[in-house]
């Protein structure tokens, strides 16, 4: 535990907030910016004779709690709050389970690509944002129920609709090799998480081809740096496949583009018309 510096930092994120950042008065004049001790102690929780110590490197170690109160009060980010529990000498605990909310800013991004299908998933393959040529190229998403929309499981159980596999991509055996090894990183970093673990359970039991890539304990693959969709409506659509790691969430944000001009650039601007209704000739 480094008390010098866990004080120093604590004075340095209350100093930063005003009274009104966190619904407090403004009160009589001010001497020093931000809140004062005595208000953070009471965000947090705690006694005022205490936090007045940790900014004074004169307190014991905190335990996990007061640093979970401290964490609200000061609105600190995720980073500041791991920060916080490394100078505490506590680090965090790992997350109980692979993140599921995707940041404002990523769905704006997500969305403002028209031109591009691009998608969201998380450490365990669980498409959870899409844009509407996504919905368009793959399957529309908000008709399914959330545990139909983990690739993952569509890759290894099915099913396979209008005799398509994965949406009639070039690469299912690629992508399977992918799923499989992703999921083996999501066990490792989320080892309690009951949903990592049933989904496990639930490939090993159903798809041999899941068991035998799960037992050669493959952890890494090349990336697809480009793929072809069979598309009942508009036959094959070439894309090329970009991956964008978000490590604060573990989640990506996959986005798929056709080159300028080309058949699958059309293909696409058709399909953005279309959407996910299906195309229909008068009897």
């Amino acid at each position: 535990m480094d008390r010098a510096e866990l004080g120093a930092f604590l004075r340095s994120r209350r100093e930063r907030i005003g009274p009104a950042d966190v619904g407090l008065p403004l009160g009589p004049r001010r001497r020093t910016p931000g809140l004062r001790r005595e208000e953070v102690a009471a965000l947090a929780f705690i006694s005022p004779e205490y936090y007045a110590r940790l900014e004074q490197a004169r307190a014991p170690r905190p335990s996990r709690e007061v640093l979970a109160g401290l964490t609200r009060a000061l609105r600190l980010t995720d980073a500041e709050r791991d920060h916080l529990h490394q100078l505490a000498g506590a680090p965090p605990s790992p997350a109980p389970g692979p993140p599921r909310e995707v940041r404002r800013s990523i769905l704006d991004l997500v969305h403002r690509l028209p031109g591009a299908a691009a998608f969201v998933t998380s450490a365990t393959l669980e498409v959870l944002a899409w844009n509407d040529l996504a919905a368009a190229l793959m399957e529309d998403f908000s008709a399914l129920p959330r545990r139909d929309r983990n690739l993952a499981r569509r890759a290894f159980l099915g099913p396979r609709t209008e005799g398509r596999r994965l949406y009639g991509v070039s690469d299912a055996a690629a992508f399977e090799r992918h799923a499989a090894s992703r999921l083996r990183t999501a066990a490792v970093r989320y080892p309690d998480d009951p949903e990592v673990s049933a989904l496990i359970r639930e490939l090993l039991d159903g798809s041999a081809e899941f068991a035998r890539l799960w037992n050669a304990r493959e952890v890494d693959g090349e990336p697809t740096v480009r793929k072809t969709f069979r598309h009942p409506l508009v036959g094959p659509v070439t894309v090329n496949c970009d991956a964008l790691e978000l490590t604060d969430r573990d989640q990506q944000v996959v986005i798929y583009t056709a080159v300028p001009g080309s058949s699958s650039d059309q293909a696409l601007r058709l399909l953005s018309v279309i959407g996910t209704q299906r195309m229909t000739t008068p009897g």
